[in-house]
């Protein structure tokens, strides 16, 4: 009787757990079977999109006659360097702070943290300010600095907790070999740390992908716009047309997916330094 009890309430959780998650997808799979319809002009109702054939008209008509392939290809170059600069520099910032000592260092590392609390909002007046005193509004520098100066305080913060879990006897190897704290930081701390760098890259790369209020704050050109920027646009022209809305909101998505899928084995896990050390 009991194994049969424990049957029946395992069915009862997976049955609930299965029909959450076939609520939270529905939305999804309408917005994709939506963009199959030659046109939309108000939201289509459930019968009409589950009968839709596969059509990607809609796809081509939003990359190439709307140029979203120019806006993509943009926001993949402003994202990439981006997330690169912020893990890089981050990494190094972190890594300074949970090995080395100097004075004021928790003083600094405070200071650092005191900034991820002021709202994006209030901090683009005087971010627009520095940059156009630099001479690179306009430019995707000026993007590149705001973006990989404000990634840089997240991923010290996160991987400076993750750096200090690395035994320090680790570092002997090098120091005997005549390694100084480069090699250290390159040989040791990051291999040991592709966990920590994964997930920070994903957040990294979907946090200047889909940001929207300094590019449009910074980027004046139309040509140099970022898909945020574009998609907002198109919005506004087209929101009676909701396939070829949808069609480019998913065009929008797809780079997120992908670098989830790529960097999601790469999610935190403790226990990659375990046993390195005997004694």
């Amino acid at each position: 009787m009991k194994n049969r009890s424990d049957l029946f309430w395992k069915i009862v959780v997976y049955a609930i757990l299965i029909f959450g998650v076939l609520i939270f997808i529905f939305p999804f799979i309408y917005m994709i079977l939506t963009t199959f319809l030659t046109s939309a002009y108000s939201l289509p109702r459930p019968e009409e999109v589950f009968t839709a054939r596969p059509n990607l008209e809609n796809y081509k008509e939003v990359w190439m006659e709307y140029e979203f392939y120019r806006y993509f290809l943009n926001s993949l170059l402003v994202a990439g360097v981006a997330m690169v600069g912020s893990l890089l520099l981050g990494s190094m910032s972190a890594y300074a702070f949970a090995r080395f000592e100097f004075p004021f260092k928790e003083l600094i590392f405070r200071a650092y943290l005191f900034t991820m609390m002021i709202p994006l909002v209030l901090a683009i007046v005087p971010q627009f300010t520095v940059i156009n005193n630099l001479g690179l509004v306009n430019t995707y520098a000026g993007l590149w600095l705001i973006y990989i100066g404000g990634g840089v305080v997240g991923s010290t913060f996160f991987l400076r907790g993750f750096f200090e879990t690395i035994p320090k006897d680790l570092e002997e190897s090098i120091l005997i070999d005549g390694g100084g704290k480069w090699r250290i930081f390159w040989n040791i701390y990051l291999p040991l740390s592709k966990p920590a760098l994964g997930t920070m890259a994903i957040f990294a790369f979907s946090g200047t992908w889909d940001e929207y209020f300094v590019a449009l704050t910074i980027i004046k050109d139309e040509a140099m716009r970022t898909l945020p920027i574009a998609l907002m646009m198109f919005q506004g022209q087209h929101a009676s047309n909701w396939a070829l809305v949808f069609a480019a909101s998913l065009i929008a998505i797809i780079p997120v997916i992908i670098i989830y899928i790529i960097f999601q084995k790469k999610f935190v896990q403790s226990g990659h330094s375990e046993g390195a050390v005997k004694g």
